[in-house]
């Protein structure tokens, strides 16, 4: 196509020489290369029966160390709702409060606008975020971007911390913050699937979801401990948004303990660090890491034939364009259930729900942390791995969709009393346990699964561009229901919790007929289905196999022209 972007990954040699039909004997290779791979090799045979236990707490940490990013994700967003509604905020900025019933004064912001902006222009940041760090992912790797987007999230919570009396500077400071949480929210979930076994890759992939509820936790409870014990004064606000540093930190500083992603190095042609960073994850160079090491090198020829040559104007059209819109379309069914409003105005949600005071919904908020918590822990590391991605999503959805209408029924008929009565009503009690019932099904479906789900269903070539785009999405919602979401719970009432019950029928019917399972499938079984090439995937991995010798003597020269 005269003009456009080439993005195949075949353009270095090395790429090129994956397609090559003829087998190449392993004594070809470089034996300084060939040692490295037998040392590997020798080192793991001696330790072969603690290989998987070490490979699966390597596996483990790894999760735990990239999924940092979703517990920023999470405390962020529990955090913010919080501070907007302190006194000591409001001063320092000049917000009015939502009590106020006199014009704005000279320089005042409304509480509403204040809080619609500071939430949703870090989503507008992250938006943007998921567009750009494609490229730069693409060029200098997973584990390079995601200390990146740790640094440059830390500027932005610096700026937020320091007490400028400028909302200007505060909303700056929440684009920068969100620029890098938005690039890291991209690269965490590829790097993850492209590194963790099939059978852990559900397990770990929901870890995201986890982290983010332990984030939105622990925020809770930090919200709630400084308006209970700190005077209203810079204080009181400056150490809930400061401690976003330590996190943010945790994530830059450990990905330098991990190695770059093993599939980033085959499409990149560096076929000796991809089998590094293959034995490093599996600790482990015996038969099963061999065996995949063979289906890798096959998937990744399997795409580069049947996507070879793509341009990014072909991205806008054929299977490239039917997976791009289903990633869109997941993460947009994800935010349109509701939950990621929740999330952030949670607070100002009890308010709506029960009235009472400041503090009751902040602790009533603190307990909703700790049902997401429990909930999501219970299936990432119960059910994750046992259910599949297809019935729970769908399910879910259902299950949400009638906990949003029988909310929506109980404020209609019994409205929350004002704020000044002591006590929470019978009523008000009842619509915080559909609530608390709705976060527990969230996070058993759509709050943790289409992470994993978006992340498995492209090829190599188009994981990048395709895991943007859905992250994209989630962002480019997250941004309208945030923005939109303080005057619907002011003007709407009970029909805030309608609308997002319809949502979720409609949500359920989507996933029914769209959505295809991937669970207990490697990520090349995946791509040959969506290619419409299993039969070939499997006749390339017998040729791998009786053309090549075995996976670990390949060696790098021997993956470029042998027969893949």
């Amino acid at each position: 196509m005269p003009g456009s972007l080439d993005l195949s990954s075949s353009s270095s040699p090395e790429a090129e020489g994956l397609l090559a039909s003829q087998p190449r004997e392993s004594s070809d290779e470089p034996a300084d290369e060939a040692s490295t791979r037998h040392s590997y090799r020798s080192r793991a045979s001696t330790t072969e029966m603690k290989g998987t236990l070490l490979g699966a707490v390597r596996a483990y940490w790894l999760g735990t160390v990239v999924c940092m990013a979703g517990f920023l994700f999470g405390y962020d967003s529990g955090i913010i709702g919080g501070v907007l509604t302190f006194k000591s905020f409001d001063n320092d900025y000049n917000i009015a409060p939502t009590t106020q019933k006199t014009p704005l004064k000279s320089g005042q912001t409304s509480a509403n606008r204040a809080q619609s902006l500071s939430v949703s222009l870090q989503c507008l940041g992250a938006f943007v975020a998921c567009f750009f760090i494609w490229p730069i992912n693409r060029r200098i790797g997973r584990k390079p971007s995601l200390i990146l987007s740790s640094l440059v999230f830390c500027v932005g919570v610096i700026i937020q911390t320091v007490s400028t009396h400028s909302l200007a500077a505060f909303y700056v400071a929440r684009v920068i913050a969100g620029i890098g949480l938005g690039a890291a929210t991209v690269v965490v979930p590829m790097y993850s699937s492209e590194m963790t076994p099939r059978e852990l890759r559900g397990q770990i992939g929901c870890f995201f979801q986890l982290f983010y509820t332990l984030g939105i936790f622990t925020s809770y409870w930090v919200d709630y401990g400084v308006s209970k014990n700190l005077k209203p004064n810079a204080r009181q606000w400056q150490i809930p948004v400061g401690l976003q540093l330590l996190p943010a930190g945790l994530l830059g500083l450990g990905m330098f303990t991990l190695p770059e992603s093993l599939r980033w190095y085959v499409a990149k042609g560096d076929y000796d660090k991809a089998w590094k960073s293959l034995c490093w994850v599996r600790a482990s160079s015996g038969p099963e890491v061999e065996a995949e090491w063979d289906e890798l090198k096959a998937g990744i020829a399997l795409e580069l034939r049947a996507m070879q040559g793509l341009t990014l104007g072909e991205l806008l059209t054929g299977k490239p364009l039917k997976l791009m819109v289903g990633a869109f379309l997941v993460f947009m069914a994800q935010q349109a259930t509701g939950a990621t409003a929740f999330a952030y105005y949670s607070t100002q949600y009890f308010k709506a729900m029960v009235g009472g005071s400041g503090q009751q919904s902040l602790l009533l908020s603190g307990i909703f942390g700790a049902v997401k918590v429990v909930a999501c822990g219970f299936f990432v590391f119960v059910l994750s791995e046992r259910v599949g991605r297809r019935k729970p999503l769908i399910f879910g959805a259902m299950g949400m969709a009638i906990t949003m209408i029988i909310a929506a029924a109980v404020v209609k008929t019994h409205p929350p009393p004002n704020q000044n009565h002591p006590q929470v009503t019978s009523s008000g009690i009842a619509t915080v346990a559909m609530i608390y019932l709705f976060v527990i099904v969230y996070n058993m479906s759509w709050g943790a699964l289409p992470w994993p789900y978006v992340s498995e269903i492209f090829p190599t070539r188009l994981r990048e561009p395709g895991v943007g785009v859905g992250v994209a999405s989630q962002w480019l919602w997250a941004f309208v229901f945030t923005e939109a979401t303080p005057y619907m719970i002011s003007s709407m009432k009970y029909g805030t919790f309608l609308f997002w019950g319809f949502a979720n029928v409609i949500i359920a019917a989507g996933a029914y007929f769209l959505v295809k399972e991937t669970g207990s499938k490697s990520l090349e079984e995946i791509n040959a289905e969506v290619l419409g090439k299993r039969g070939e995937l499997e006749r390339d991995v017998q040729g791998t196999e009786s053309g090549s010798g075995s996976g670990s003597d390949v060696g790098r020269e021997g993956v470029v022209a042998g027969k893949v």
